[in-house]
């Protein structure tokens, strides 16, 4: 059956979605609620009806980000390593695009809260990661010829992913971002992991990567 384009339930959506891409695209600051409106076909009034403010519409879209993030957290189950990291890679690079906003202009829309404190999430998903890698050392398919300092390679392996965006935007001059920009972030990130790994752990790490169906990302 075909929605209801006049429910309030679909306007409040059709917002959220119009808000979340152009505060991706031009970020939270450049982006007004008459152009919100616009963008969804509505009249600003109608907007300000169900988000009376841009930071409104940010409380929900950041509630929209968690409710992801604690669903696939609630349905983890530990599986191969190569599976497990590359699972966690693939959707923190999904979120990082559909919702990069929230990460770079976190000082425009954070008036009253301490935005220099790290955000929770951010320090889940280090954790995460970090011990992804305590896995991979546990399972010794780190090379035994090298010295690894598994802190550094966390972060350094993080900080690609986390600010893979930033550099599409700054450097590539990209407004919007692509799946295909996506999986060139995390060939980066591989081509810091893979040469730590001992041959037979490449293999599979970069099978599983294949596995992933990475071509099949959604659109913005």
């Amino acid at each position: 059956m075909e929605p209801n384009r006049s429910s309030p339930a679909s306007t409040r959506e059709r917002i959220l979605d119009a808000s979340r891409r152009l505060f991706n695209e031009r970020g939270y600051a450049a982006t007004t609620q008459a152009e919100i409106a616009a963008a969804v076909g509505i009249s600003q009034g109608n907007l300000t009806y169900h988000f009376p403010t841009k930071r409104d519409l940010v409380a929900q879209l950041r509630e929209a980000a968690r409710d992801l993030i604690r669903t696939r957290r609630a349905s983890l189950r530990t599986g191969p390593i190569a599976h497990d990291y590359v699972e966690h890679l693939v959707f923190a690079m999904r979120l990082t695009r559909d919702y990069r906003f929230l990460l770079r202009d976190r000082v425009q829309y954070s008036e009253g809260e301490d935005a220099s404190r790290a955000d929770a999430e951010m320090e889940a998903d280090f954790a995460e990661l970090s011990e992804l890698l305590r896995r991979i050392e546990k399972d010794e398919l780190f090379r035994r010829d090298l010295e690894i300092d598994l802190r550094v390679l966390a972060r350094s392996l993080w900080v690609v992913g986390r600010y893979w965006t930033d550099y599409l935007r700054e450097s590539e001059g990209l407004s919007r971002v692509s799946w295909a920009d996506q999986q060139r972030g995390i060939q980066h990130h591989f081509a810091v992991l893979l040469p730590y790994l001992t041959a037979p752990a490449r293999r599979d790490f970069e099978a599983a990567l294949e596995r992933a169906s990475l071509a099949d990302g959604e659109p913005e």
